[in-house]
């Protein structure tokens, strides 16, 4: 298996003021993107009338695919709010739904969002600087960045978990996070 793993991917550079690993492609989300996301649909409409910003960035690294192989992908999220909600990711399940997923914070304060798909039972979990977040298998999740400077996580995953973004698209999260006080809360959509 070694002799098939490019050695670009053993050993990849990072930086934590950008999204970037190595010389490889990123995605890009600007607010345009993230129609139907936020809640409050008119200080979506209002903020996009102004402006289109990035809101996060993600690079993804896949060395190898198969049985106990890992992907892993650098984020960042940068601050910002639509009404009381803070700047999110889309939120996705992983297609293969089983596939868990482990969160670890690099620079910044976050939260991360979690909804079980069978219950509807959702959580809200820190995702800072030296905190780590697992996402449990049938979870779908949203990453969001509550502090004033941008949010760098790592996501680690298995190779076979891929992305389903249609199942959110289609019927969003049940609860979003807004500022309440100055602190991130938990309420329903």
């Amino acid at each position: 298996m070694l002799n098939t793993i490019k050695p670009e991917d053993l050993s990849v550079a990072y930086g934590l003021d950008s999204a970037r690993i190595g010389n490889r492609p990123f995605v890009q989300r600007r607010l345009a993107d993230l129609r139907g996301c936020f809640a409050d649909a008119d200080a979506y409409e209002a903020a996009l009338s102004n402006d289109n910003p990035v809101l996060y960035e993600v690079t993804v690294v896949e060395p190898a695919s198969g049985d106990g192989q890992l992907h892993y992908g650098l984020g960042i999220i940068y601050p910002g709010k639509i009404g009381d909600e803070y700047y999110l990711t889309k939120g996705h399940y992983h297609s293969y739904r089983p596939a868990a997923e482990v969160y670890v914070g690099l620079r910044g304060e976050g939260v991360m969002l979690l909804e079980d798909e069978a219950t509807g039972e959702s959580r809200m979990a820190v995702l800072k600087e030296n905190c780590a977040v697992y996402v449990p298998g049938h979870t779908a999740h949203r990453t969001m960045n509550t502090g004033s400077v941008p949010l760098v996580y790592l996501g680690i995953f298995p190779s076979n978990a891929g992305h389903d973004y249609g199942a959110i698209a289609a019927r969003n999260f049940r609860k979003i996070v807004v500022e309440r006080n100055g602190k991130p809360e938990m309420i329903n959509r």
